[in-house]
């Protein structure tokens, strides 16, 4: 069985269109990438956890803000190109991105220095209209804002 991550994809109407709230990872390997490197809050569900329950949870502990309590649009699960399973939903709501605080992770770096560092696993957040997003977010997840673009009513 593959493994399971669930995310939220927050975004907020502007006029006619609407603008999406997307994430850059944290840590040094991630540093220099833009393009293509951004992604919906997510990660992986706990076992007997529900789903959107799941999503929730992750979306809190990348970005210290909740997702809100409004209506959830499923907009299904997606295959990324690693073989993982992402289950997504969009809620409609705000925050300010210069307020993001992430949980953090280790990892050997430099690599081989025996030496650990702490990073945040979300370095910095920010809100984007449909064109840019889609030159953002990672290209596995394009789908999932082509299928939350072509449900906006």
């Amino acid at each position: 069985m593959s493994v399971v991550s669930a995310g939220i994809l927050l975004y907020r109407r502007r006029g006619s269109s609407a603008e999406v709230f997307l994430v850059h990872p944290g840590g040094p390997l991630w540093m220099k990438k833009d393009e293509g490197a951004w992604s919906l809050p997510k990660g992986l569900v706990n076992p007997n956890e529900d789903e959107l329950a799941g999503a929730r949870r992750e979306f809190r502990e990348e970005t210290g803000f909740d997702a809100g309590s409004g209506p959830a649009r499923d907009l299904g699960t997606f295959r990324l190109p690693s073989g993982k399973r992402v289950h997504a939903w969009a809620i409609e709501g705000d925050c300010d991105p210069a307020e993001l605080r992430s949980n953090l992770f280790e990892m050997e770096w430099p690599p081989k220095s025996g030496r650990t560092g702490r990073f945040p696993e979300v370095d910095r957040g920010a809100w984007f209209e449909r064109a840019q997003a889609l030159l953002k977010i990672a290209k596995g997840q394009v789908a999932i804002l082509e299928m939350f673009y072509a449900g906006l009513a």
